[in-house]
């Protein structure tokens, strides 16, 4: 039995299209849910010139510029482990937060394991869009971020730029939590 105290980190990122190995993570940002003024942010050199017009034009970041700006890979999601061991404790473990996780989810944890070997966060990610239909009973459709900001009023909004999205998701998360389902 795992008694650690969670740690929830909201994360968030852009990428250049649909699916990790074959189109590149470019930016992280995360936060501590609860803490949020524990922060991460970096952005990536590309590992590949594949992209999807869409996905860069959301984000409004350029391969070019990345390429030359960019933290390698590797260096990059060193950082973002080290980070994570700074905001948990040895009887501590970080629980991955997302918002519509499964994307998010899948180009952190290929990273991780192609970079690092392995993925802080274990093998499970806590999505805030199951959670709010778990937690309201409402359809999938009623998940986007828009009709969740109707219902619960959060301060900040979502931009597509990974820090301030993970900032705006664990406001997201936090109401959820305290306001439906009764929890901190």
């Amino acid at each position: 039995m795992n008694n650690k105290r969670e740690v929830f980190v909201s994360v968030d990122v852009e990428a250049a299209g649909p699916i990790p190995g074959e189109f590149s993570l470019l930016s992280i940002g995360a936060c501590s849910v609860y803490q949020p003024e524990k922060t991460f942010a970096c952005e990536l050199k590309p590992t590949s010139q594949n992209f999807d017009p869409k996905a860069l034009e959301v984000s409004g970041l350029s391969l070019d510029e990345l390429a030359r700006g960019g933290l390698a890979p590797a260096d990059g999601m060193q950082a973002f482990a080290d980070w994570l061991s700074t905001i948990t404790g040895r009887n501590e473990t970080p629980v991955f937060v997302g918002f519509n996780a499964p994307f998010d989810w899948s180009f952190v944890n290929y990273y991780f394991h192609r970079f690092c070997g392995r993925n802080p966060f274990g093998f499970t990610a806590l999505d805030i869009k199951a959670l709010y239909m778990g937690a309201t009973g409402c359809r999938w459709v009623d998940t986007r971020s828009s009709k969740i900001a109707e219902r619960l009023k959060p301060v900040l909004t979502g931009t597509h730029d990974a820090l301030r999205d993970a900032l705006y998701q664990a406001e997201i998360f936090r109401l959820i939590r305290s306001e439906l389902v009764g929890r901190n």
